[in-house]
């Protein structure tokens, strides 16, 4: 799965970044590393641009950009609250799902 996958509001982990020679050192660059959580805050009307938020600050890329970025998804809970870790796992502060 890549970043162009994921809707608005959802999030997910970054698990590898591809491309070749300056763009993947220009992703690097911006903070797009392994390990990174990344939200999906806008998509424009036909995919591109993606506007994405991570390490603190907000992020516009391509989606010919973005399809080098590979994601493990992360599930919502529908509770929206802060989440928590136990175990080594993360888990919604509500205590219902973990959060993958």
């Amino acid at each position: 799965m890549d970043l162009t996958n994921l809707k608005p509001g959802d999030t997910g982990i970054i698990v590898a970044t591809g491309g070749e020679g300056a763009l993947r050192r220009r992703l690097l660059d911006m903070g797009l590393t392994p390990g990174t959580q990344v939200t999906v805050r806008k998509v424009a009307p036909f995919g591109d641009p993606i506007e994405i938020f991570l390490r603190g600050y907000e992020l516009t890329i391509r989606g010919e950009d973005a399809q080098n970025i590979k994601i493990a998804h992360r599930r919502r809970c529908i509770n929206a609250r802060k989440e928590r870790r136990r175990n080594g796992a993360t888990y919604c502060a509500c205590g219902e799902s973990e959060l993958r």
